[in-house]
C-alpha cells in the first residue's frame, strides 16, 4: 500500500510539472527564462531587444510562461515587467532528480543481476 501511495505521489508531482516542461520546450521560452534568471525582472522592450523577436512574440511567450507558473508580470508605470518563479523550476528539478534516481536504480539491478547470471 504504501509503495501505491508513493507512486500516486509522484505521478501527481510529474502531472503538476508536466506544464513546467512544455514551456521550456521551446527554444525562445528557454532564453526568456535564462535571461530573466541572470538578468533579474525586465520589460517586455528589454527582453525583445537584440533576441531577434518581436515584442509580440516575446509577450505570446512569457504568457506561456506565466501559465506554467514560470513569470510573473507586473505594471511599473508604462512598462509590464516579468520576472522569474523560480519555485516550479526547483519542482521539475526535484522530479528530473527522481526519474534519474529510479533509472540509477533500476541500472544497478541489471547489472547484479547480469553479474550473477
Amino acid at each position: 500500500m504504501l509503495a501505491t501511495r508513493s507512486s500516486r505521489a509522484e505521478a501527481a508531482a510529474l502531472d503538476h510539472t508536466a506544464p513546467v516542461f512544455a514551456a521550456l520546450g521551446d527554444q525562445t521560452r528557454l532564453r526568456l527564462v535564462a535571461r530573466l534568471g541572470r538578468e533579474g525582472p525586465l520589460s517586455i522592450s528589454r527582453l525583445s531587444d537584440g533576441s531577434g523577436v518581436t515584442r509580440q512574440a516575446v509577450t505570446k511567450h512569457l504568457g506561456v510562461l506565466a501559465g506554467a507558473g514560470l513569470a510573473r508580470g507586473s505594471r511599473q508605470g508604462r512598462e509590464q515587467v516579468w520576472t522569474l518563479e523560480a519555485a516550479p523550476l526547483d519542482q521539475a528539478r526535484r522530479s528530473l532528480d527522481r526519474i534519474s534516481q529510479r533509472w540509477d536504480e533500476a541500472l544497478g539491478r541489471l547489472k547484479k543481476s547480469l553479474e550473477r547470471g
